[in-house]
């Protein structure tokens, strides 16, 4: 045997020596992570609050090839832009909101799509402080917005690949000058009361869950209604799953308790707000006025939070599925979009009104073989003064206006469009409101 030789085998035993004991205990680490998972013992919680806080770190985006493919992008079904019907005699005339996946940007556009005024300011001209590392530029985006007669603008910035999900709420002004920020992890929606309060949802990982839920061992994604003063300062938390365990919904209570949150902690999925004016108080007599309406897409449910007491006060669950958006009408009815409780004919999407004294659906969109309507998340719906309806199917990138009798009588599909591997896509809309053209004092002002 050489001295070379000699040399590679002396070496090749050493690390042999080495190797067999690692292997051992690596083995005996998965084993013993396995049973600790499966029975959630000591430090199981600690690791799990290590790996939910590593993908509150993790940035999917950065394996993506395009951006096309995160979830703010879906293909394009077809070449239409802009404007693609209207009906002057029929449609409710008037300037429509909306924001899309592609830009932290908001636009108003005419009747006839096109744009009269846009609203843009990066989130990094937000916070300075790099609090969000991963919320990289072209993966982030307005998700909902509000607007003011004077132009301003209330945005919900939110970024793929987060967790939890959503970076802030702000004020803009008409000219995209930053009023105010509120930077937690506020997220899907936002509502503002006839006092000017803002009611919005804020994310956080918890792990000191309620008595009832103690079983399920979190951490998990949990969520709470804030509600903000008209110049941006805290007022008020209610955290949801603690309002949930002191009310008397025992059947909720078991059917949440029941199952364990999905692989990113996520228990209920709250992706709507919206306040109980006292104007409308009367027409839904099991409500106190300034109750909040709440939906949870992972339950399919939707609920009321009484804010001063602090308790959940009512559910409902129907034949919608994964919905989103569900608003008080002034006759007493719920309107919201069911993105996948449809089984008939027209997309797996529908819009639903429904009666909460007796839960009766009372009305209902589902297009039809030649309009078909299907959005696997996000969407909403406003009923218009003239009892018509717009409707956001966002994962088609479309805005469709349509009468009591299911007549589409406006549509709008966005116009950005980006090729990926000979394929075109389009990006998501997320917020469609339609608003006359007296309630928009800042288009006519002279300053």
């Amino acid at each position: 045997m050489t001295h070379l030789t000699k040399r590679l085998s002396e070496t090749g035993e050493s690390r042999l020596f080495i190797l067999i004991p690692l292997a051992g205990i690596t083995a005996i680490a998965l084993l013993a992570g396995v049973f600790l998972g499966m029975h959630q013992r000591f430090p199981y919680q600690w690791v799990r609050d290590a790996e939910l806080a590593a993908k509150a770190l993790f940035d999917p985006s950065r394996h993506l090839a395009s951006r096309v493919q995160s979830d703010l992008w879906e293909k394009a079904t077809s070449d239409a832009r802009g404007v693609v019907r209207h009906d002057p005699g029929k449609a409710f005339e008037g300037y429509t909101l909306y924001t899309s996946g592609h830009a932290q940007k908001a636009f108003l556009v005419d009747m006839a799509g096109t744009v009269v005024h846009e609203w843009a300011l990066p989130f990094d001209k937000v916070d300075t402080t790099g609090r969000y590392p991963e919320a990289r530029p072209e993966y982030t985006y307005y998700r909902d917005a509000y607007l003011y007669p004077n132009g301003d603008l209330l945005v919900i910035y939110v970024a793929f690949g987060m967790t939890p999900w959503g970076m802030g709420l702000v004020k803009l002004d008409k000219d995209s000058n930053l009023i105010w920020a509120f930077l937690e992890p506020v997220h899907h929606d936002l509502s503002v009361g006839e006092d000017g309060k803002i009611y919005t949802l804020t994310h956080r990982i918890r792990r000191d869950l309620p008595e009832v839920f103690q079983h399920l061992k979190g951490p998990i994604i949990d969520d709470s209604v804030v509600v903000l003063s008209p110049d941006g300062h805290k007022l008020k938390e209610v955290n949801i799953l603690d309002a949930l365990a002191r009310s008397n919904l025992q059947g909720f209570i078991e059917e949440v308790a029941e199952k364990k949150p999905g692989p990113k902690g996520d228990l209920l999925h709250t992706n709507t707000v919206e306040v109980l004016p006292s104007t409308l108080a009367p027409k839904f007599p099991f409500l106190k006025p300034g109750e909040v309406l709440l939906s949870f897409r992972k339950r399919d449910a939707i609920a009321t939070v009484d804010l001063e007491t602090g308790r959940m006060t009512w559910v409902l669950r129907g034949e919608w599925r994964r919905q989103h958006d569900p608003d008080f009408l002034p006759n007493g009815h719920i309107l919201l979009f069911d993105n996948s409780g449809w089984l008939g004919e027209g997309g797996r999407s529908q819009v639903l009104e429904i009666d909460p004294m007796n839960e009766a659906v009372v009305w209902r969109y589902t297009g039809d073989r030649d309009h078909p309507m299907y959005s696997w998340a996000r969407s909403r719906q406003q009923r218009l003064p003239n009892g018509n309806t717009l409707i956001t199917v966002s994962a088609e990138g479309r805005l469709l206006e349509v009468t009591p009798n299911g007549d589409i009588v406006w549509e709008f599909v966005n116009p950005v469009r980006e090729q990926f591997q000979g394929e075109a896509y389009i990006p998501v809309v997320s917020a469609g409101y339609r608003y006359a053209p007296g309630d928009l004092k800042f288009l006519t002002s002279a300053d």
